[in-house]
């Protein structure tokens, strides 16, 4: 952990729309919104009027009247978002990209030749502006989790450098809700008890805290609120789980709309997973609720999987369990899915017949194999003529494909 304001966290403001502003002038100061039947992402103008990513379109409408829906140009957003990251590379190697539009960068070594770090947030922002014509918020702070708060604070278009002395004074009078990890959820749990400000969040005793969310997110919270955090920056990430999600605007939660929706997720999953050589053993799926409130569940497998169709049928048990424990539920809005624990996906070992019982959803089975080998016979074919050269039927169908799945992937920060 830096003992000096060293970090930075620079975030693209509403990236996809100011894109889709910058490519086309006449949508400059007008409220757009990314999408169709679901917001993926809105411009500030579209956020005055409470709209938000992950919002059915028809909702939107009526917040906005004029609000203004374009399509998704995703490789603009990855031609721009690398050019951008690519200014911080100018001040330092030390650079961690978190998505497509936002990176923590250290520039604690470089202030002998480009000033303080200060200094080199002001120039990072204007060169953006000038090199990619888009607006860059930037934090400077100590820590990570104070960096990435600072940038939010600086939105949109700003800049905000919070120096040791002062970092309690600037962190403990802002909501908690702009902490990392403190969801809709936990802010609800949160103000049952009182609590509406990182201030009163750290002041209160971490006994309540892990009674009320948990040890884990009780203890992690309670430390980020004293800004305690000893992550540095890691150039170098490597992958925990593997995920994808997709917004479906308020959906009856029905076989009809569930089945595809979560084919469509885990060969998306799996396909990156076969492609990176790795399977995974834990599932877990995420199933968001018309009132945007969210529930999971997960379940952690004995031997790590990563075909198409094992996943499709183990996450949709899971989701049919979430739905089984919220009966009065009746629609959805979102569903996820990500697998973790995951291991190099070595070559495939066959079982006999006669071990471990008859579950048909392992890779050695019978079964198993003949899915690995179909899966890669597809991978194979994707690979010659794209992606959307073959897959599921029911997929390929479906009216949830309305959303280009480059860019559905790049969205998910939005939602």
């Amino acid at each position: 952990m830096a003992a000096t304001a060293t970090i930075l966290h620079a975030d693209l403001d509403a990236f996809y729309a100011s894109v889709e502003q910058l490519l086309n002038p006449e949508l400059r100061g007008k409220p757009i919104a990314v999408g169709g039947g679901v917001v993926l992402a809105a411009s500030y103008e579209a956020k005055a009027f409470g709209v938000r990513g992950g919002m059915p379109g028809r909702l939107a409408r009526e917040l906005c009247p004029g609000l203004q829906f374009v399509g998704g140009h995703f490789e603009e957003y990855q031609r721009l978002g690398k050019q951008a990251i690519a200014v911080l590379e100018d001040f330092t190697p030390l650079i961690e990209r978190i998505s497509i539009d936002e990176a923590f960068a250290d520039v604690g070594g470089s202030v002998h030749l480009f000033g303080t770090p200060g200094d080199m947030a002001a120039t990072v922002r204007r060169r953006v502006r000038d090199e990619c014509g888009l607006p860059i918020s930037v934090g400077v702070a100590r820590t990570k989790h104070l960096a990435k708060i600072a940038s939010q604070v600086a939105k949109p278009d700003g800049l905000v450098v919070v120096e040791p002395e002062s970092e309690l004074d600037f962190l403990h009078d802002l909501p908690v809700e702009l902490m990392w990890g403190v969801g809709p959820v936990t802010r609800a749990r949160l103000a049952e008890i009182g609590v509406h400000t990182i201030g009163q969040l750290a002041e209160t005793p971490g006994r309540s805290l892990e009674g009320l969310l948990g040890r884990a997110v009780g203890g992690k919270l309670g430390a980020l609120a004293w800004n305690r955090d000893p992550r540095d920056v890691e150039t170098h990430v490597r992958a925990r789980s593997v995920g994808a999600q997709s917004a479906l605007g308020t959906r009856p939660a029905a076989d009809h709309v569930i089945g595809p929706a979560l084919r469509h997720l885990a060969d998306r999953v799996a396909s990156r997973m076969r492609a990176k050589s790795l399977a995974g053993r834990t599932i877990t799926v995420r199933v968001r609720f018309e009132d945007l409130r969210s529930v999971t569940r997960s379940i952690t497998l004995p031997a790590a999987i990563s075909a198409t169709a094992t996943l499709a049928e183990v996450a949709r048990d899971l989701v049919a369990g979430a739905l089984a424990d919220h009966t009065d539920e009746k629609h959805v809005s979102l569903l996820a899915i990500s697998v973790s624990h995951l291991q190099r996906d070595a070559a495939l070992q066959l079982e006999l017949p006669f071990v471990l019982g008859d579950d048909d959803r392992r890779p050695g089975t019978e079964q198993g194999a003949a899915r690995w080998v179909l899966d890669r016979a597809v991978d194979a074919v994707r690979e010659k003529f794209g992606r959307d050269s073959v897959g599921y039927g029911s997929v390929a169908l479906g009216d949830h494909r309305s959303v280009p799945d480059g860019f559905r992937e790049l969205a998910e920060k939005e939602l």
